[in-house]
């Protein structure tokens, strides 16, 4: 058994409002994830339910054997940049040493060497010149490498990325799918909230095609198919899809 997450018959509902039904996945060790969908199915709603940032209604939620609400140390989310105060007055390498303290505990404080990987990370995602800037004077895509960066200082197993690559250039998005494909590798298991359908066979291992429910699941090979691409989204596909797909 290397499933680090456990998704079982969740609901989620708004006002009275179903948003998600009987949401049931599981998500192994060492996996790249896209949850896709078209626009109010549900996909960012998904994440927070799993992180308790939204009440599930019905279902439970485990991490491995644990609760998520014991794993949280080892779980990291990145939100979408419209959710990021970005006015708020912050250096760069202050928002990267933020991952350090679920690691720390309360009352600690960051040492020289935490100072140091603060500076490794960055140089990972080719952010280490930026350190001293301030949030709000980054791009779209120059953001995100920070996030990922607080993530790798978090050093987390299981990740979240809710939209991305949204508003980033072309040159930022191939740094970050590089780094995930990294993280897997290393063994973390990524969930991507993702939009662009033409480059879910190159960035994923498996797939979550979601429409308030699971339309379906599973490897990009067998799930990521004309058919179930047609369950979730309407209207033509050759309107919606214009890249490669299975079957």
């Amino acid at each position: 058994m290397n499933e680090v997450l456990t998704v079982d018959n969740i609901c989620v509902s708004y006002f009275g409002k179903e948003v998600l039904n009987n949401i049931t996945f599981s998500a192994k060790k060492g996996k790249l994830i896209g949850v896709i969908g078209p626009n109010g199915a549900g996909k960012s709603t998904l994440i927070k339910a799993i992180l308790s940032l939204a009440r599930p209604s019905f279902g439970t939620i485990t991490f491995g054997k644990n609760h998520i609400k014991d794993a949280k140390k080892t779980i990291s989310y990145v939100k979408q940049r419209a959710d990021n105060d970005l006015s708020f007055p912050i250096q760069v390498k202050d928002v990267v040493m933020l991952g350090a303290y679920p690691r720390l505990g309360l009352f600690k404080y960051p040492r020289k060497a935490h100072k140091k990987q603060v500076l490794d990370v960055l140089e990972k995602v080719d952010m280490l010149s930026f350190a001293k800037t301030q949030i709000g004077e980054l791009s779209g895509g120059q953001l995100q490498r920070v996030f990922l960066a607080r993530v790798l200082m978090q050093q987390a197993q299981l990740i979240f990325l809710d939209e991305p690559f949204a508003g980033i250039d072309a040159e930022s998005e191939q740094k970050i799918i590089k780094i995930l494909k990294k993280l897997r590798n290393e063994g973390k298991t990524i969930i991507v909230v993702y939009h662009d359908l033409a480059n879910v066979v190159d960035y994923f291992d498996e797939v979550i095609i979601l429409n308030k429910e699971i339309v379906a699941c599973g490897e990009v090979k067998t799930t990521f198919t004309k058919e179930n691409i047609a369950k979730a989204y309407t209207g033509s596909l050759l309107d919606i899809f214009k890249g490669n797909c299975y079957g």
